[in-house]
């Protein structure tokens, strides 16, 4: 006699999806067992466990999200809030969370707050009581009027934000700049100019500053006729660039306080039929994928963008299940030097508490 267990089912006609109840009657056991066993929770026989499994597959059953989260008040789904979606830095950024939360079974909800206050705020109440926490970067945003649109006890990290309360990550901006101004002037250069980044923007100021405390310490010069308006993006890195080559006499190095604006900035170069590094060097800022591949490959100062996005959903985890702390986190900057100022060499003696690694052609990393 066949068992009901391997009776043919019946096809089933539109798009109506298998229900808990119908792979628990088809197992011959409770909802309830189903449930433990598709949640990895509570006691089940091995050989219950794996009829249910096989059931489940079978029937290509996949679990109701929002039923799921009313009991387990989880909806296993994170909220991701950033400046901007476009560009190699944000979207490594999204690669290293998302990586990090597939791997703890969470989905990612994205949106862009294109830097603007009242953005921010809709776009946070959009996602509350969606999300089990929130992954937040709004460097142009007080973080204390970002933290004011949350409900009370919202598990959040945030990201190069400038805050001495709960949890957040930053990168080592200030010594990053710095200490690329000090391997230029290692260089010999001493007409150093800097394209800066929109100036309500934290890593943009402290990139300024270092860049400005290093030319001093190094140059002891003013500097304002050498600094130059950006907005983090191509299009101002090659304006900036065409500015740069009007001056008299020329800077023998540009920084950009992003590697998108030193992109541009080299386009400018190249367009005017001005040698990178010979008569120019050009240095940015994070490596971003893009940045060993361009011609010259970029010197610049290296930030692990993936990193910066495994480490804050880690940190937002511990957050959900453990409740809000005080954590602040610093990730360092490296230098990393390739063909684009040239004499590689010259970078050993930049810094001797600074990291430092050598690239010699574009694919390395």
């Amino acid at each position: 006699m066949t068992s009901k267990l391997s009776e043919p089912q019946p096809k089933r006609q539109g798009p109506l999806a298998v229900t808990i109840k119908e792979v628990a009657a088809r197992a011959r056991v409770s909802v309830a067992t189903v449930s433990r066993v598709l949640n990895g929770k509570g006691p089940v026989r091995e050989d219950t466990w794996r009829r249910v499994l096989d059931v489940a597959q079978d029937m290509r059953y996949v679990p109701h999200g929002v039923a799921r989260s009313l009991s387990t008040r989880r909806s296993n789904t994170i909220g991701v809030v950033l400046p901007d979606l476009y560009g190699e830095f944000f979207s490594e950024v999204i690669r290293g969370i998302d990586v990090a939360a597939r791997r703890d079974g969470y989905h990612l909800l994205l949106s862009g707050s294109h830097s603007e206050t009242s953005e921010m705020s809709a776009v946070l109440a959009a996602v509350r009581g969606r999300v089990d926490g929130l992954i937040v970067m709004s460097p142009d945003v007080e973080a204390s009027a970002l933290c004011a649109s949350l409900p009370e006890g919202t598990p959040v990290v945030l990201l190069n934000c400038l805050t001495k309360d709960g949890c957040a990550i930053t990168i080592d901006n200030y010594g990053g700049a710095y200490q690329m101004v000090r391997h230029l002037t290692a260089l010999g250069h001493r007409r150093i100019a800097f394209i800066a980044g929109p100036a309500r923007n934290v890593d943009a100021c402290e990139r300024l500053r270092g860049y400005r405390d290093a030319m001093h310490r190094f140059v002891t010069r003013q500097t304002a006729a050498l600094e130059f308006p950006g907005a983090f993006n191509e299009e101002t890195g090659f304006e900036a660039g065409k500015r740069i080559l009007e001056l008299s006499p020329r800077p023998t190095a540009i920084f950009a306080a992003n590697d998108a604006m030193a992109i541009g900035a080299m386009y400018a170069l190249r367009s005017a039929d001005t040698d990178v590094p010979a008569e120019i060097a050009v240095a940015g800022f994070d490596d971003i994928p893009i940045a060993r591949y361009v011609y010259p490959p970029l010197t610049t100062v290296s930030v692990a963008i993936a990193e910066l996005g495994r480490r804050s959903f880690e940190m937002l985890l511990k957050v959900i299940e453990n409740g809000p702390g005080q954590k602040q986190e610093t990730l360092p900057a490296t230098l990393l030097i390739r063909e684009s100022c040239g004499a590689a060499q010259a970078a050993r003696t930049a810094g001797h508490h600074f990291r430092t690694r050598i690239a010699t052609s574009p694919s390395t990393p």
